[in-house]
């Protein structure tokens, strides 16, 4: 068995770790590259990659969106074993950096004060992991996810619920009509009438709205990129929970218009809003693990 990274159009060393920083900006690179060449399809496979892996961190879903465009569900290779499933020989494992954590031990005077907070939890550094695709796999069926085809099921309730919890109102108006839906800070209006995938992807959009655009960052955005980032966030959590969405499109583009450091802000930021939503609807969307780490003593 191999744990050399597959690679598409780029090949990043697989055998000296980067840092965090440096896996960001060669893959924003890439995909900049890959979308200046016309090749759209590369900027939703990264979206795609948000909506299967939103527990992972911004800089190893472009790694996994890079290497493998197609892996669904990921785990390492004892995750894997202790599912009931086995590397299959000869696969090429994903590499992503694994944070390694140590502990901190106190001093024994200060440990004495509070004994419940003895030790410290500290990032050392990060380190060379490799996960596997499913498709890399073989052994026990897995327990099915929660998916739907063009039906979000009861997670408009959910999302709903989500909102009321954060002091948003959520309101259905058909006066608001032709607009979909509208986002007015710390107040949601929906059009009635719509499909329930319509609705949701709406919701979804307006709530991205909510979270995004309602305070320093409207300032620092263009109308057309906070319309891009809230219906990007809408592909990415539409994705998640099985929808049919084909709304990424090279439109996409506009949004960074050649400057690299926008196009990764937005992406972060696009991947950590779906995260948050994501949540709200957990165990209803799970994900076996997050990142791979280590833990060590300090």
């Amino acid at each position: 068995m191999s744990s050399a990274a597959t690679t598409n159009t780029v090949a990043i060393d697989s055998k000296k770790p980067l840092t965090k920083q440096e896996l960001i900006a060669a893959n924003i690179k890439l995909l900049i590259e890959q979308l200046e060449a016309g090749y759209s399809d590369a900027l939703t496979n990264y979206l795609t990659a948000m909506s299967r892996f939103h527990n992972y961190s911004f800089g190893n879903v472009l790694e996994i969106a890079r290497q493998m465009p197609s892996a669904t569900r990921v785990a390492g290779f004892w995750t894997w074993k202790n599912m009931g499933r086995s590397v299959n020989a000869g696969a090429k494992g994903i590499r992503i950096l694994a944070p390694i954590v140590g502990v901190r031990r106190k001093k024994d005077e200060e440990a004495e004060k509070d004994i419940t907070k003895q030790n410290t939890r500290v990032l050392l550094g990060f380190r060379n992991a490799y996960v596997f695709d499913v498709s890399q796999t073989n052994g026990v069926d897995l327990p099915s996810m929660h998916e739907v085809s063009g039906d979000p099921g009861d997670n408009i309730e959910h999302l709903a619920a989500f909102l009321k919890g954060r002091g948003i109102q959520l309101a259905y108006n058909p006066n608001i009509a032709p607009a979909l839906g509208m986002s007015y800070g710390g107040r949601i209006a929906i059009l009635p009438g719509q499909s329930k995938a319509e609705e949701f992807s709406t919701l979804v959009h307006e709530t991205a709205h909510e979270l995004l655009h309602k305070a320093e960052r409207r300032t620092a955005t263009t109308k057309t990129m906070r319309e891009l980032e809230a219906e990007a966030v809408a592909f990415v959590v539409g994705k998640a929970v099985g929808l049919k969405n084909e709304s990424a499109s090279a439109d996409y583009i506009q949004l960074y218009q050649g400057n690299a450091s926008l196009l990764a802000e937005s992406l972060e930021v696009i991947q950590q809003t779906a995260s948050v939503i994501l949540a709200a609807f957990e165990p209803h969307i799970a994900d076996e693990a997050t990142d791979e780490f280590v833990e060590v003593a300090a």
